[in-house]
């Protein structure tokens, strides 16, 4: 399999788009907030570089010190924009999470923060390039867990397949 920098680009860029969505619930944490940056600028055309991975890593840290549910699942949305630059062309179901990941936590955060998940699915349904559908296609069906964040895993994907 073979995943061309352009379209890790536009994958990175819809994945940030989704996790900016939700920003908002992580104001009093700059990590999430740079990771997303991180991630636009190699959208942009920036190479990926240390400070990327830096970036992703930092708002991890975020999602593990936010201060509620929904504060940690918008910083993990973060950290899977920064992420999907490093999306690996390997036929597994992991590589799926990082596709899906950045719009499924964004949605995951919208709820738990009293809004609807399904009203942020329909937005990122509605944003994703075609040439995201065509990455997620090169891979084989992701295998989320029995969790919520696992049917929301399976409503993205599902969409983005069909």
């Amino acid at each position: 399999m073979e995943l061309t920098l352009d379209e890790l680009r536009v994958l990175t860029g819809w994945a940030a788009d989704c996790a900016a969505r939700v920003l908002p619930l992580t104001p009093d944490d700059p990590r999430p907030a740079a990771a997303i940056a991180a991630a636009r600028e190699f959208s942009a055309g920036a190479p990926r570089t240390k400070a990327l991975r830096t970036a992703a890593w930092a708002a991890q840290a975020a999602a593990t010190e936010a201060p509620n549910p929904a504060a940690a699942a918008a910083a993990r949305a973060a950290v899977g924009a920064a992420g999907a630059a490093y999306l690996h062309p390997l036929a597994s179901p992991h590589q799926v999470k990082h596709i899906v990941g950045p719009a499924q936590q964004a949605a995951l955060a919208r709820e738990l923060a009293g809004g609807s998940a399904e009203a942020e699915i329909s937005w990122a349904l509605s944003q994703a390039p075609a040439v995201v559908r065509e990455t997620l296609r090169k891979f084989p069906p992701g295998k989320p867990g029995k969790t919520r964040s696992g049917e929301l895993h399976r409503r993205l994907e599902a969409a983005l397949r069909g």
